[in-house]
């Protein structure tokens, strides 16, 4: 048998009973597993949004850095750098931020070497950025990112002035609630809580020591505790149980006084408890004056138990045409005067203002007396009249 030998076959022509086929999956397979194991690199370093963020930056910062350089000065300032920066502080927690801010350091110190960037624009970048660091973890204290600490406290504060405001109390009654922090503030240590059934109104105002948002803080904690206590315990154990509550935690932070109002909406029969408040005032339409009441007591969390503290109620009735005011030692004491002078200015003004408009002399009473006191503490009052 004769061997006829095969023609050499053509360079780059494929290979004999499919080689190519066999190979050619393989080396796909080798390259979509190259891929997926850079696609599943990149999405574990990206995976949260905080690395995201923090690699959108840095890439905003290189890219002005060399758009200073290379396209224009005058739009791409390296001063534009402060933007990112500033953002960086809001929304990335600190490791992040600090990542960021070597890119952006690179990127400034390119400027610098191009001749783009000046002492100036240099130190005003260090400062910012030692702004947005301080910012950054005083934000991871807290535990959140961006504005949502400050929307925090707008909701705190709209819900302690939404519980501040009494409850319709029905055909024949009129109330009104004063709240001024110290200087212009949204938050202060006075603060009031209400509960009614319909029938009965218990009413508290309650004075924190300090004055803002010094005090602020305390005043929201204990708005809330004070408020699941009205209503919840029986009405001569309110302040008892605040007592308690106080005397749980560690060592009161200043004082705490506080006056509770238990009253019929029926009968106009009240009931006056005091925690080293300053007095209430009964307005007596039939005498056409206000006078003192003589509720007393010991501050709140001073003594173990409330109980067996000395104090002494009021109970009385409210006539038409008589109204209850309850405040605070912001109106009537004042650095260097004697309070009961206060007292007996706040009695006056009172006879002025309120006996002719209960509902609209409340808010004046209040700019008068801080008007003439000359203080800087918080103020609260409370009027209730029947009519």
């Amino acid at each position: 048998m004769v061997t006829v030998p095969q023609p050499p076959e053509p360079a780059g022509s494929l290979p004999a009973r499919g080689g190519a086929d066999r190979r050619s999956p393989g080396g796909r397979r080798r390259a979509w597993k190259v891929l997926r194991a850079l696609r599943t690199q990149l999405t574990s370093q990206f995976i949260t949004r905080n690395r995201r963020l923090a690699f959108a930056l840095s890439a905003l910062a290189i890219a002005i850095a060399v758009a200073a350089v290379h396209v224009s000065v005058w739009w791409f300032s390296p001063g534009v750098m402060i933007l990112p920066i500033l953002a960086g502080g809001l929304l990335l927690w600190p490791r992040a931020l600090r990542i960021f801010f070597a890119f952006a350091g690179a990127g400034l110190i390119y400027d610098v070497v191009e001749d783009k960037a000046g002492a100036g624009i240099i130190a005003t970048i260090v400062l910012t950025a030692a702004f947005a660091d301080v910012l950054a973890r005083t934000r991871e204290k807290l535990g959140v990112q961006g504005l949502r600490g400050d929307q925090m406290l707008v909701e705190l504060r709209d819900r302690i002035r939404a519980q501040g405001k009494l409850p319709e109390l029905g055909e024949g009654w009129g109330s009104s609630v004063v709240l001024r922090p110290a200087g212009g503030s949204s938050f202060g240590g006075d603060f009031v809580v209400s509960a009614c059934d319909g029938k009965t109104l218990e009413v508290a105002l309650v004075d924190v020591s300090g004055k803002g948002i010094e005090a602020g803080t305390r005043a929201l904690l204990l708005s809330g505790a004070f408020g699941g206590l009205l209503g919840s315990v029986p009405r001569e154990g309110f302040l008892p149980a605040c007592n308690a509550y106080l005397r749980r935690g560690p060592a009161p932070e200043g004082f705490v006084t506080a006056v509770h109002l238990a009253l019929d909406l029926t009968s106009g029969e009240y009931v006056l408890a005091s925690a080293g408040h300053p007095p209430a005032a009964h307005y007596d339409a039939a005498a056409g004056r206000w006078r003192l009441t003589g509720a007393r007591g010991i501050v709140l969390g001073v003594v173990p138990d409330l109980h067996g503290a000395a104090s002494q109620q009021e109970r009385g009735v409210l006539h038409r045409g008589d109204a209850l005011m309850l405040y605070t030692d912001g109106l009537i004491e004042a650095p260097g005067r004697d309070i009961d002078a206060g007292t007996d200015r706040l009695l006056a003004a009172a006879a002025d203002m309120l006996t002719s408009s209960f509902k609209t002399g409340a808010a004046v009473l209040v700019t008068t007396m801080q008007q003439v006191i000359g203080g800087s503490d918080d103020c609260a009052l409370v009027l209730l009249w029947r009519t």
